[in-house]
């Protein structure tokens, strides 16, 4: 698999930082897509963080050719959580844009479990 081309990184974010290595992070899981870590201010027992080492600001900006790093997004979260011992369930959330709660302008993952989910969530 191969990462398509486009903005590998964006000098700005707080996310290329920390897959440039530039700012500090638990990393939990990594492949050659995406890296898993902690989320700074958790809102379930375990709240881990994936993002794609490629800079793609929102679901919303995501294009056909970055089907194959999407998937692989989600292939990293049911390994998180079987590695977290999540058996018993968990939520992966996509927070897309500012009425869609996204703080930070970098595509990501929230994997979150540990304890029950409540619907609806917002």
């Amino acid at each position: 698999m191969k990462i398509p081309p486009g903005n590998l990184a964006s000098s700005d974010c707080l996310f290329c930082k920390i897959v440039a290595g530039d700012i500090p992070a638990n990393r939990v899981y990594e492949d050659e897509f995406c890296i898993g870590f902690p989320d700074i201010n958790p809102q379930a027992p375990t709240h881990l963080l994936i993002i794609p080492k490629q800079h793609i600001a929102s679901t919303a900006k995501a294009e056909a050719e970055h089907s194959t790093l999407l998937g692989s997004l989600m292939s990293a979260a049911a390994k998180i959580a079987r590695a977290e011992k999540l058996s018993k369930g968990y939520r992966i959330v996509v927070n897309t844009g500012d009425d869609g709660g996204q703080t930070v302008n970098h595509l990501h993952l929230h994997l979150l479990g540990g304890r029950h989910m409540n619907w609806p969530p917002g």
